[in-house]
């Protein structure tokens, strides 16, 4: 990271603390940050639970997808994906050419801790909720790797701590 107009991109599944984090780094570098749930819900007015409802995932996708592609145009920006984000081709291409992308890896067991009392997470609103977890873990896993400049382990719950480490890899 050389310039001030060096974007950095945050992706993981939910709860692995890329709004928290993305805050935290941005506030630090006195860059503006962007959370892409949050700019879809400005726009329509409503959130994201209603958004999965009204027009499905398909839809809710086509609309983060336009997002991604305008915020990572920017640049010296902080953004936290959707957890979903990676699984669009075009999402990842954005992300990985415009910027640095550091996936929170952390395990579904963490997540369903962090997770489990939020109503706005349409995807776990089922019956079992650490299985949806753990099979969202396996499809996109691979695809936050491939994706990711860096791989930062997310399960400690120390942000500063996290924030640092993040800080130093990416003056590296």
């Amino acid at each position: 990271m050389h310039t001030k107009t060096h974007n950095i991109f945050f992706v993981g599944l939910m709860g692995a603390g890329k709004t928290t984090l993305g805050r935290q780094l941005a506030k630090q570098l006195e860059r503006p940050f962007y959370d892409s749930d949050q700019i879809i819900c400005e726009r329509t007015g409503v959130s994201i639970p209603t958004i999965f409802e009204m027009e499905g995932e398909e839809g809710f996708r086509l609309r983060e997808a336009a997002v991604i592609d305008e915020m990572t145009a920017l640049s010296g920006i902080v953004l936290a994906t959707g957890g979903g984000a990676v699984t669009r081709e075009e999402n990842r291409r954005c992300l990985r050419g415009r910027g640095t992308v550091v996936y929170l890896h952390a395990k579904p067991e963490v997540l369903l801790e962090r997770t489990r009392y939020d109503k706005n997470r349409p995807l776990l609103q089922v019956a079992d909720p650490l299985a949806k977890l753990e099979a969202l873990y396996a499809a996109r896993d691979p695809l936050y790797r491939q994706t990711a400049h860096l791989v930062v382990e997310a399960g400690g719950g120390n942000c500063q701590k996290t924030a640092a480490a993040i800080l130093h890899m990416l003056q590296d």
